[in-house]
This record gives C-alpha cells, sequence and structure tokens, in this order.
C-alpha cells in the first residue's frame, strides 16, 4: 500500500519507523504473550513503559526531578478547566492572551471557575499574530499567565515566550510539543494533546513542576487534582495505555533522531519550502499569519476564491496530499508539516503549489 502525505492537523501523521514498531509488537509485546492493549496497567511490563516515556521527556526537554511528567485522558480542552480548578484561587484572576479560537476557549472555561483578566487580544485581527514581549505587562492580583504556543486553525507561533516573572506561566503546546529545544524550567505548568506532534488521539501530556503541584484543594473532585496524578504516577485509574506507549516510541524516536535541536533545523527547512511558494506569489497565495508570527507547524493560507480552494484540495489528493482544507471555523487550506513529516511531503507541495499557480492564475 502507497503511503499518502497526511497534512491533517490532528489526529497527524506519526513516524512511519514507530508505526512499524507497533505493528510488529502488536499481538505479542515484549515476549509477554499478549497486546498491550490487553495488558493490566498495574503490571511490571507497562510501569516501565509509563516510566520510560516520562524519563524520555523529561530528557528531550533538559528537566530535572524537580518536573514530572503526567498521562491523563480528557483531550487538552479538559486542561482548560482543571488549570482554573486547581490554580484560580480566590482574590486572584487567570491571566489570559488570546492570540487564537482556543486560547478563548480556555479563558471560558477559567470564567465558570473565577476572575480572568485579557492581557492581549488579536481577534479583531482574525488572531493572526502573537503579542511583542512590550505588549505585556502583568499585575499582581494574577495567580498565573495562561499562553497558546502554537496556534492551529490560524498558523501562528510563539518563539519567544513571555517573561512573567514570580507569576506561574502555564502553556498549551499541543500542536508544537518537543518540536523544538524550549527552556521548558520557566513553566510551572505545560500541557498537550498528544494527537497533533508525538501520539495518537485520547491522551494528554501534562508537564510540571512539582511543587506548583503540591498542596491542591482537597474539595477538587479527584480526577481533576494535578497532585493526585502525580502522587500516582498517572495511574490512579487506568491510564490511556495504548496511546502512552506510541507517545513513548515517539520521544525514543525523536532522540534517536539528534534530539530538539535536529528537529527544528528539520521543521524550519520544511516551513520554509512552503511559505517560499506563499511569498512568491502573495496575490494568489494569501498567507492568513503576519510573518513574525508564523508557525512553524500550521501553514495557513487562502486562495482568491473558495471554488480555487476546493480545487486545490482535491487537486492535491488525488496526487496524495491529503488533509489540506483549512478549519471549518475559518476556511482556507493548512498544511500540518508536525516532526513526522519527511521534508519530501513539503517539497511535493511546494511543487504542486507552483503548479496549481500557473495553471490558475
Amino acid at each position: 500500500m502507497a503511503r499518502i502525505y497526511n497534512f491533517s492537523a490532528g489526529p497527524a501523521v506519526l513516524p512511519l519507523e514507530v508505526l512499524k514498531e507497533v505493528q510488529e509488537e502488536l499481538l505479542d509485546f515484549q515476549e509477554t504473550g499478549m497486546s498491550i492493549l490487553e495488558m493490566s496497567h498495574r503490571s511490571p511490563a507497562y510501569e516501565k513503559v509509563n516510566a520510560e516515556a516520562e524519563a524520555d521527556i523529561k530528557e528531550l526537554l533538559g528537566l530535572g526531578d524537580d518536573y514530572c511528567v503526567l498521562f491523563l485522558g480528557g483531550g487538552g480542552s479538559l486542561q482548560f478547566s482543571m488549570v482554573a480548578m486547581n490554580f484560580l484561587t480566590p482574590g486572584k484572576k487567570g491571566g489570559y492572551v488570546i492570540t487564537s479560537t482556543f486560547s478563548d476557549k480556555a479563558m471560558k472555561e477559567a470564567q465558570k471557575v473565577g476572575e480572568t483578566s485579557i492581557l492581549f487580544n488579536s481577534k479583531e485581527n482574525k488572531y493572526n499574530r502573537v503579542p511583542r514581549p512590550e505588549e505585556l505587562s502583568y499585575s499582581d492580583d494574577l495567580a498565573y499567565v495562561h499562553i497558546t504556543g502554537n496556534n492551529t486553525i490560524e498558523g501562528t507561533e510563539f518563539m519567544d515566550y513571555p517573561e512573567t516573572g514570580e507569576i506561574p506561566l502555564i502553556a498549551d503546546l499541543s500542536s508544537d510539543i518537543l518540536s523544538r529545544p524550549i527552556d521548558a524550567s520557566k513553566f510551572a505548568l505545560i500541557y498537550a494533546g498528544a494527537q497533533k506532534n508525538i501520539g495518537p488521539g485520547g491522551v494528554v501530556v501534562v508537564i510540571a513542576r512539582k511543587s506548583y503541584l503540591a498542596g491542591r484543594d482537597k474539595a477538587l473532585p479527584t480526577m481533576l487534582n494535578y497532585e493526585v496524578h502525580m502522587e500516582n504516577n498517572s495511574l490512579y485509574n487506568t491510564p490511556p495505555v495504548f496511546g502512552i506507549y506510541i507517545v513513548g516510541k515517539v520521544a525514543k524516536w525523536l532522540k534517536a533522531q539528534g534530539g530538539l535541536e535536529v528537529m527544528a533545523r528539520r521543521n524550519e527547512e520544511k516551513a520554509k519550502l512552503v511559505y517560499d511558494v506563499i511569498d512568491a506569489h502573495p496575490d494568489f497565495f494569501r498567507g492568513y499569519a503576519d510573518k513574525d508570527s508564523r508557525s512553524l507547524m500550521n501553514v495557513t493560507f487562502g486562495l482568491p476564491t473558495e471554488e480555487l480552494e476546493t480545487k486545490f484540495a482535491t487537486e492535491a489528493k488525488a496526487i496524495g496530499l491529503d488533509g489540506l482544507k483549512g478549519h471549518r471555523s475559518v476556511g482556507g487550506l493548512r498544511a500540518s508539516i508536525y516532526n513526522a513529516m519527511p521534508k519530501a511531503g513539503c517539497e511535493k507541495l511546494a511543487e504542486f503549489m507552483e503548479e496549481f499557480y500557473i495553471k490558475n492564475k
């Protein structure tokens, strides 16, 4: 079977090497005589999978024993509520940097718990950029500052994160997690739905400073209390075992590729291939994001008419370039070029874009 180039925003492309390993182990995981899909999450074999996945993610991010990695269910959207329920204390406000549909949703969930403060909002400009450092200021009554690192729908990304001083910084890094080196120690908590860049749907990775999770309100529902999950190594209940297993495989694959420095170079090269075509024909390929806010993960653009956009997506799919339609809320076109997208996929897309321009300009 010939594999296509899958540009879907998520669930998204996974490394072929990982998929082959999973295929080989599916019926008999490490000579246990059973599939990992059948295995108790209390078994030593699975506990090793869980522990190695945590250790490899921390190694990739350069984090020590003062941080933990949790594997939870509920999708990234559940974290919108959990963050506020755990950290939005009486007399304080949750500070939100609104750069996307998803960051707006995160704030609205927090408003069900307590007070919020909008630190920046690019909605009037259709979320086409992230803020410059000088545009952000922080008051003493903030419980935390929340950002969305990469905005999947709009195609924007923080390349430099805010400096919040003593105020805890929390980030939704669902679509750019482990795509480049970052100073993860500046964050009190990071969460990421795995299905965009490091795994399948169904598992959320939470990376947090242990001291920040300690001392949560005991009145919190048990399953929504980060401290409970930390104390139980993500095994308070049955976790999304298969998803964690694949996340662990992807982390090992990233290490084998040379780590996040190598991935960053690859991702920059891939994104440049597509953005160069957009910039060469700006009246035809209409880039959505401001140039200084462009995402390396999600390249968004439109064409002069919706008919041309439909034609583009249809013809691209016919030659093995799938998943290029933009999000249903904004339309247009979007190429999601996460870690596992090979450079050849972006080369083929750029070539198709040039040919499409010549035929339809």
